[in-house]
């Protein structure tokens, strides 16, 4: 494989780099292809684009997907990888993983015909959900940050964007993905009786502080975890199906708008230390690498 692009998915691949993954997770926490042991030091990624130079038949010369680290150059099994489809810009499927897990989100939150529903954090991941239910029948989609300027990747997504403060409430479903205690408290209060927040935020080894009396207890709500490592049994699909679903939505040039950040590959030491401290804030950061135009 020879990499075109790779991506950094700035949420966890920042609690990597700054050695914040609790001891408890550390297995679970591998990437497929991560080399090294937590805490340090690993070769941690999963965003990965690239050609097959050299492979099976079927494969050769074509632009896939994979879940290798950031690397110019590697060898992979031939079933680890994805054909990126007609039609889907080698840049944009970097993506993948995400929407991926976005798809799952959608798929746990299970939103019904005509749903009113918020997402909570517009970073790579509430960004993602919020483009998927974009297009969901007759569904009322708001999307929640506290930095005004994610209101125009609200509107190049077509959902309406609120500040926290301003958030519309009795909501069906909240999809959390700020990884802020503050935006899963916002999004409790944005529920109505009976309703679900969906959290896909993942913490590190941050302890969360939740009032689970008030409106926690006296509506009866639900907080239900998201984590792409797992698919719901209900839903019959394998990880490769939910793989190639993901690709195929990403033929939707609204998700363009979610790649805010490029850099060259030689430049990813530098930039890496920016974009955990917030110096160079971004949702996609996509790296090109030697020979990409």
């Amino acid at each position: 494989m020879r990499t075109l692009h790779s991506g950094v998915s700035r949420g966890t691949e920042t609690l990597v780099f700054q050695g914040r993954v609790p001891q408890s997770q550390w297995a679970g926490m591998r990437a497929p292809f991560q080399a090294g042991d937590f805490p340090a030091p690993v070769k941690y990624g999963y965003l990965n684009v690239g050609v097959v130079e050299s492979g099976p038949d079927h494969l050769a010369g074509r632009t896939v997907f994979s879940l290798f680290p950031h690397q110019t150059a590697y060898v992979v099994p031939a079933d680890k990888v994805t054909v990126v489809p007609d039609g889907v810009p080698a840049a944009r499927a970097v993506l993948t993983g995400t929407v991926e897990t976005a798809v799952n989100a959608v798929w746990d939150a299970r939103p019904q015909l005509g749903d009113r529903i918020t997402v909570v954090g517009g970073g790579m991941v509430g960004s993602s959900v919020a483009a998927i239910l974009a297009g969901y029948p007759g569904a009322d989609v708001q999307l929640v940050d506290a930095d005004p300027a994610r209101a125009a990747v609200a509107e190049a997504l077509g959902v309406r964007f609120a500040r926290p403060d301003e958030a519309e409430k009795e909501r069906d479903i909240v999809i959390h993905a700020s990884a802020n205690p503050a935006g899963l408290a916002n999004a409790l209060e944005l529920l109505r009786t009976e309703g679900t927040v969906v959290e896909l935020s993942w913490y590190g080894d941050r302890t969360v502080p939740l009032q689970l009396g008030e409106h926690f207890h006296s509506r009866r709500l639900t907080i239900r975890s998201s984590q792409v490592g797992g698919i719901a049994p209900a839903r019959g699909r394998s990880y490769a199906e939910r793989l190639t679903l993901a690709l195929d939505l990403l033929r939707d040039d609204r998700f363009d708008a979610l790649i805010t950040g490029r850099s060259d590959f030689e430049d990813l030491p530098e930039v890496m230390p920016q974009l955990a401290d917030g110096s160079r804030p971004a949702l996609c950061h996509v790296i090109d690498y030697p020979g990409v135009n």
